[in-house]
């Protein structure tokens, strides 16, 4: 079963790769950034499988790739985390599907900054964001999850905040849930795990963690922060954090949720871009 499964994309990536839309998209991009992958491997890790009598129906399994990509000069290794559900027919492939969650929907709650940030002496007091840490935890946990936080279905923003967390950013606003940015106790706040509400919260802190927001993705510096409306209609769906750049000194980012390391930070090659799509940069502790 293994076999076949890797057989099947194999033949995606060797025979037909210019019939996956999500494919040629990423081809279309590196030829943009005058870069090329030059090799792909990759491995398969099945995780649950759905049985009726006599032989399985359904795999749901994790597709890790790795691309090395070659920018002029320079080399790097970008890679990403696939769910993929596999039907299977009388023991042959009939269908694969992407496993993308779903964000909630908006909230009304979410939809404004913080209206009245807290008197906190701590958080009100200068920090300095360590970016070495942000990124030394960015890529520690590309791919796992810390144990001393939730982990959540749609994990983007909780990942991206424990990373910020990692570089020194002050919490604050305990216990309201709406206001600030924090976690503490199996409890945290919109702004912490809600990619919505932590684009509008960057927006507008003026104290505990705060950013500057910038005009173009090559002004950030690693330990910064991307956010991203892919459908362009005011909801923002996802958040990465910036931990490398490319040989055009374009930033690369990591992510959760479809878990991502050296990602190039326009996401022109993710399934859930669109040519609408919106983005926001924010220089972190600034």
């Amino acid at each position: 079963m293994k076999d076949q499964l890797i057989k099947s994309w194999q033949r995606i990536f060797l025979d037909c790769p210019g019939d996956m839309d999500w494919w040629t998209r990423k081809m279309n991009l590196m030829k943009k950034r005058d870069a090329e992958i030059i090799k792909i491997s990759g491995y398969i890790r099945c995780y649950r499988y759905f049985h009726v009598p006599d032989y399985i129906c359904q795999v749901e399994y994790f597709l890790h790739l790795a691309y090395l990509i070659r920018q002029y000069n320079h080399y790097y290794m970008e890679e990403e985390i696939v769910p993929i559900r596999a039907d299977f027919d009388d023991g042959q492939i009939t269908n694969q599907t992407m496993m993308i969650p779903r964000p909630a929907r908006k909230s009304p709650s979410l939809m404004s900054p913080d209206p009245s940030p807290q008197n906190d002496p701590v958080s009100s007091r200068r920090f300095h964001y360590d970016r070495r840490k942000a990124v030394q935890y960015a890529e520690r946990w590309w791919n796992d999850y810390n144990p001393a936080f939730r982990n959540f279905e749609v994990d983007c923003t909780n990942y991206v905040s424990q990373c910020m967390l990692a570089g020194n950013a002050p919490m604050r606003g305990y216990p309201n849930r709406s206001r600030g940015w924090w976690y503490k106790h199996d409890n945290w706040s919109y702004s912490w795990s809600v990619a919505h509400a932590l684009r509008w919260y960057l927006s507008s802190s003026e104290q505990g963690l705060t950013a500057r927001e910038v005009d173009k993705a090559n002004q950030l510096s690693p330990g910064d922060v991307i956010c991203y409306d892919f459908e362009g209609d005011g909801k923002w769906n996802h958040n990465t954090i910036v931990v490398a750049r490319d040989a055009n000194g374009e930033p690369l980012v990591n992510a959760h949720t479809v878990n991502s390391r050296h990602r190039y930070w326009s996401y022109e090659d993710s399934h859930a871009w669109t040519p609408e799509c919106q983005y926001k940069f924010f220089k972190i502790g600034e």
